[in-house]
């Protein structure tokens, strides 16, 4: 992925910003460019037939005559679904998860709760605040009480 994915980046060095003198290297990719690339590959992943004799074959039959190539990722059986609990493979599903309501990322509701929704509970937090240090020897603070929306998956 890194290799494929690695590009050529050049500089110009001269009097003005004139190109007398190139430099050209071949530049690593982001962090994010290579975990896509990786999800995307994963997403067109190929399962392969059970019991093939001399070569790999393709589990699809409609797609069966077409050759397995260098660049695409293979799997024997499908991925557990990570959504339901599994007591047998230590899955514990999602139910029950805190997520996040607003965000868009990994933590989001939509995601993380597969589709199933979500509840909303309004939590009481009480804490500490306002503190004040009195010269020498003692702290004194106010209580402060604040409503937290709490998001968690059906």
């Amino acid at each position: 992925a890194v290799e494929s994915l690695m590009s050529r980046r050049c500089r110009c060095h001269g009097v003005s910003g004139s190109c007398a003198v190139k430099t050209c290297w071949r530049g690593l990719p982001t962090f994010k460019e290579i975990g896509l690339y990786l999800k995307d590959s994963y997403e067109r992943s190929v399962r392969l037939a059970g019991r093939a004799k001399r070569k790999l074959r393709r589990k699809d039959k409609s797609k069966r005559r077409l050759p397995i190539t260098d660049q695409e990722l293979v799997h024997l059986s499908k991925s557990p679904n990570y959504c339901n609990s599994n007591k047998k493979r230590g899955i514990l599903g999602t139910s029950g998860r805190v997520c996040n309501r607003t965000s868009y990322g990994a933590d989001s509701c939509d995601l993380l709760c597969c589709g199933r929704g979500y509840n909303t509970q309004v939590v009481r937090h009480v804490e500490r605040c306002h503190c004040k240090f009195h010269w020498c020897c003692y702290v004194e603070c106010k209580t402060c009480e604040t409503l937290i929306d709490v998001h968690t998956c059906k």
